[in-house]
């Protein structure tokens, strides 16, 4: 599998993951325009936890290799997948957010929000949602317009960039998101480092386009060397913070990096310091 570019992301649609093999006789999966539903998110993710249904079978396995059989079981029978359909959400992956939003409190009406790698745009929809006035989702895919959100199909690592989003937000931004993740191998060690490096560029972006006192969090997978981007991290920000949520699958690796109260003046040094290791 060809690795992904940086910058993009490997969320899935509501009706898979970016991993998920092709299905024969089936698009992508992304939808248009569809917002969700009147009900607050408050209670989103717990109605998609407790959703309790019949286990679906498919129809027929014609022209389906195994692991695609496998994949469409466990999308069928996935409560988070039908959950995000009912309500409108482009992904499962909304739900994550939300569950992490419920327990940490991190966004609140008025905020300005950048969501890197948003495709297929679930993310940049909940931030909408729970009040963010200001919201730009970035992602190298096209992407379908989001209501109350800006996208830019583009690499977040472009130098003009973060003044760019500065500008589009009206002001630096109170909190960044990052679900990225390049494509895996099937090799843990070799996954685990490429989400780190991702990982690792999206928190120095962070830190040059952040307010004080703002939030980061992004995506990684388990395997050690996430404890070696905690160190700027733990400098940069007052409170770093690993979590879980519940709409992580359970045989998953991927945990979530939540930093909170970011501090300009020591992130400068940081940051000045991986520019000069990345030269």
């Amino acid at each position: 599998m060809a690795k992904r570019p940086v910058g993009s992301s490997a969320k899935g649609s509501a009706g898979g993951s970016g991993n998920a093999p092709s299905v024969p006789g089936r698009g992508p999966g992304k939808t248009g325009e569809n917002r969700p539903g009147a009900a607050t998110t408050k209670g989103d993710a717990a109605t998609a936890q407790t959703a309790r249904s019949k286990a679906v079978s498919l129809r027929t396995a014609r022209g389906r290799t195994t692991a695609q059989q496998r994949w469409l079981s466990r999308q069928l029978n996935d409560p988070y997948v039908v959950a995000a359909r009912k309500q409108g959400w482009r992904s499962r992956a909304a739900f994550k957010l939300i569950e992490l939003d419920d327990k940490y409190k991190l966004i609140r009406p008025g905020m300005r929000v950048i969501d890197l790698g948003t495709a297929p745009g679930g993310w940049a929809q909940v931030a909408v949602k729970r009040g963010a006035t200001h919201v730009v989702g970035v992602d190298l895919l096209p992407v379908e317009p989001v209501r109350g959100a800006e996208i830019i199909q583009g690499d977040f690592n472009d130098p003009d960039l973060p003044s760019k989003l500065r500008d589009m937000l009206g002001g630096p931004a109170d909190i960044v998101l990052s679900d990225m993740a390049p494509n895996t191998t099937g090799h843990s060690p070799t996954d685990h480092m490429r989400i780190i490096d991702l990982a690792e560029l999206a928190l120095f972006f962070a830190m040059e386009v952040l307010v004080e006192g703002g939030s980061f969090i992004a995506k990684v997978f388990q395997g050690g060397s996430e404890k070696q981007m905690l160190i700027p991290m733990k400098q940069a920000f007052a409170v770093v913070r690993h979590a879980k949520p519940p709409a992580s699958r359970k045989e998953s690796s991927e945990l979530y990096v939540v930093a909170t109260g970011f501090r300009p003046d020591r992130a400068q040094v940081l940051r000045d310091a991986f520019a000069a290791s990345r030269e």
